[in-house]
């Protein structure tokens, strides 16, 4: 139970820095340091359960998770991003804001 609870703080934290680095990264798909945190925690809990998932329902081990929490926590928040980035566009060419 307590190793779980580790390994879960750990896709969190590691999911919010991927975040963050993936925003540093892609300037333009940037949510601000508050929202790419958050997308990034989302992701890197999604990134982290995938992981293990992949490895059979056992523990893909700490490098593994956190590997995985990272990715999962940077390819989300490029996602939300560009989505955002393509609706503030369209909204811009439609003529609404």
């Amino acid at each position: 139970m307590s190793n779980m609870l580790v390994q879960v703080i750990l896709s969190l934290i590691s999911g919010g820095v991927g975040g963050n680095l993936a925003a540093a990264i892609l300037k333009r798909f940037s949510l601000g340091p508050v929202g790419n945190t958050i997308v990034g925690l989302i992701g890197g809990g999604l990134g982290g359960q995938l992981v293990n998932a992949m490895a059979g329902g056992e523990p893909a081990g700490l490098l593994g998770s956190i590997a995985g929490s990272t990715v999962g926590g940077g390819v989300l928040m490029a996602i939300v991003g560009l989505i955002k980035s393509l609706m503030s566009a369209h909204a811009q060419t439609s003529g609404r804001l």
